[in-house]
């Protein structure tokens, strides 16, 4: 490594080869469980919801089942939500999110919608606490056609019979110091770029869809977390990681154009949530409950609208 260097792999000025992503890869060390913390509980809800495989992520000799949870009285007059979770490994309330909504509140919403909850779309990053998954790829940025991303993939061909048909998709997400501590270092010295640095918000906020923007989705969103933990606020430039602040707590991306999670439906009400979780005014616990209460104020909107204008 040049000394000068801002991250432990790779030199200023040269994108990384074989040997540098040799090198990221044996840094990534095991650290949680996904068939402990994600699958046990997934089983638990059986009795209610069907659970299933809907592929597999294989790196080397390891094997992760992509699992999804359905509802089990499908009626095709209902809506179509799509909740995910754990796009990025080391989101930790975003996979916890997903299953305490699907714990706590999931049943009350099947006479009202239909429900396809995926948890943890990236196993192997959630293991390592990693937003890349294995071959140093952002998932996040790899839902496109011929994807790179295998976790993505999966996702992709999970929904494809319903695309188009989806009223909502709440993406869970967060944003942490870690990005600045570690994932956008090593994504400048991935690419052989110079690292500029960033400001982390304090507090939740929503990423909607630029081409098509819903603000008072959005909105109803904010004012129920809100309940909950504290919004965040914009920076000296009026900006929230970069992007301008078009409402309270909430910002535009090009969903589709970037190859977010949240691009893939087709759905008219759309919404990545941001949490951070390092703040000192807000708890693990806290963060969780924020991202449930998201997605329970996005259904709530969504089944409170007049149908003529979910359709």
């Amino acid at each position: 490594m040049n000394q000068s260097h801002f991250y432990p792999i790779g030199t200023l000025g040269k994108p990384w080869g074989s040997d540098e992503f040799a090198q990221w890869r044996a840094r990534q060390v095991r650290r949680r469980s996904y068939a402990d913390d994600v699958l046990s509980r997934m089983n638990g809800l059986r009795a209610h919801f069907d659970v299933a495989t809907y592929g597999e992520v294989a790196y080397g000799d390891e094997r992760f089942p992509l699992m999804a949870i359905r509802s089990r009285n499908w009626q095709s007059h209902l809506p179509i939500v799509l909740v995910t979770g754990g796009v990025h490994g080391y989101e930790t309330s975003g996979v916890h999110g997903a299953l305490g909504f699907v714990e706590a509140h999931a049943q009350s919403y099947t006479d009202r919608v239909n429900l396809l909850v995926v948890p943890c779309v990236s196993p192997w990053a959630y293991e390592r606490i990693q937003r890349w998954n294995f071959d140093a790829i952002d998932p996040n940025r790899s839902f496109r056609e011929a994807s790179p991303a295998q976790e993505s993939a999966a996702l992709m061909r999970l929904i494809a019979p319903w695309r188009g048909k989806f009223v909502a998709h709440i993406d869970l997400h967060e944003t942490t110091d870690s990005d600045e501590s570690e994932y956008l270092p090593a994504v400048a010295s991935r690419d052989g770029k110079r690292f500029e640095p960033h400001s982390i918000p304090d507090g939740f906020y929503l990423v909607d869809d630029a081409a098509n923007p819903q603000p008072a989705f959005q909105q109803a969103i904010i004012e129920a977390v809100q309940q909950v933990t504290h919004i965040a606020p914009a920076d000296e430039h009026g900006e929230i990681i970069g992007s301008l602040l078009v409402a309270h707590g909430v910002i535009h991306y090009a969903m589709q154009a970037l190859g977010l999670c949240a691009g893939i439906t087709g759905a008219r009400y759309t919404t990545t949530t941001e949490v951070y979780p390092d703040s000192l005014r807000a708890t693990p616990e806290q963060c969780i409950a924020a991202q449930v209460a998201a997605v329970c104020a996005a259904i709530d909107f969504i089944t409170n609208t007049p149908l003529s204008l979910t359709e």
